[in-house]
């Protein structure tokens, strides 16, 4: 909240409503003129959200991908209007929590991963058909799995003689395939990280929100990313650095190419403080940047 620094009557978009914690405080902050605009891929997400809109006009509920900021934005009147673009990456705790959508491997339940159940393909079915290749590559590129090719080399052989169809199944294949991990982490934890940000196009769906967050900001707006792994860090800090230095550039531009951004970063990097962390263990990783928008 201190990054976005909400105001009253101001217009702000959490891209990532999940249980709807940050649009909740959003709307605490922005008084009885504030709105405040919610996204989210999962329908559950989503129908929390729709139940507080009920009972509260100033918040509108959206069942839409991040990527799809600048439409969302048109279609209810605030593109270019907005005072604050929110981004809290990654799986949320109730999707975690909950076995049917087989984000986690805690306990055993359908290998699904797909943040909207009714888009796209699911976990289970893309290793039925993926190469060891692809699946080499994916878990490289998205969980920088140094145990790749064994682990792929495990899935194909495994799906052979019986379907990876729950996440205790693969859990199980990728913990025989690797020979040693870290004593407070579970082997499969960056095989499931790749494959969910494969599924999800999570890396694509971040990249083209960052595009797009400058253009619905309006003058003094304010885009505020928490990740919590370096792959998304590493876009957003490449992306707020390279915003930031067209401002400074004096070179001539042809008045017919799109002009770059102008964001000015806000202070530094902001992590988890140890009580934080003492609390809540999965904030340990979180990595928070913030910029606003020149006037």
């Amino acid at each position: 909240m201190a990054a976005l620094a909400p105001r009253i009557g101001g217009i702000y978009v959490d891209c990532t409503f999940g249980r709807g914690g940050h649009t909740r405080e959003l709307l605490s902050r922005v008084g009885a003129t504030g709105r405040v605009l919610a996204l989210d891929r999962d329908p559950q997400a989503v129908a929390v959200g729709q139940a507080i809109a009920m009972t509260d006009t100033r918040l509108t509920m959206e069942r839409s991908a991040f990527s799809e900021l600048s439409r969302v934005t048109k279609a209810a009147g605030v593109f270019g209007q907005v005072d604050g673009v929110l981004l809290d990456l990654g799986v949320s705790s109730p999707q975690l929590a909950d076995p049917r959508r087989g984000f986690g491997f805690s306990t055993n339940g359908p290998l699904d991963m797909r943040m909207d159940p009714d888009q796209g393909e699911s976990a289970s079915a893309w290793l039925r058909r993926a190469s060891e290749r692809q699946i080499t590559a994916v878990l490289w590129e998205y969980g920088e799995e140094r145990f790749a090719r064994r682990i792929a080399r495990a899935i194909v052989k495994a799906r052979a003689e019986t379907p990876l169809d729950t996440t205790g199944r693969l859990a199980e294949v990728v913990a025989k395939a690797v020979p040693a991990w870290p004593r407070d982490r579970h082997p499969a934890t960056r095989t499931f990280q790749a494959v969910r940000i494969f599924i999800n196009a999570e890396l694509d769906e971040l990249k083209a929100a960052l595009v797009q967050a400058p253009e619905v900001l309006a003058g003094r707006g304010r885009l505020v990313v928490i990740s919590f792994h370096s792959l998304e860090d590493r876009i957003v800090k490449r992306f707020f650095r390279d915003a930031s230095r067209s401002q400074l550039s004096a070179a001539p531009r042809n008045r017919c190419s799109p002009q770059p951004p102008c964001l000015t970063r806000l202070g530094k990097l902001v992590r988890p403080s140890v009580r934080e962390v003492a609390s809540n263990p999965r904030a340990r990783s979180a990595r928070l940047r913030a910029v606003e928008k020149c006037a």
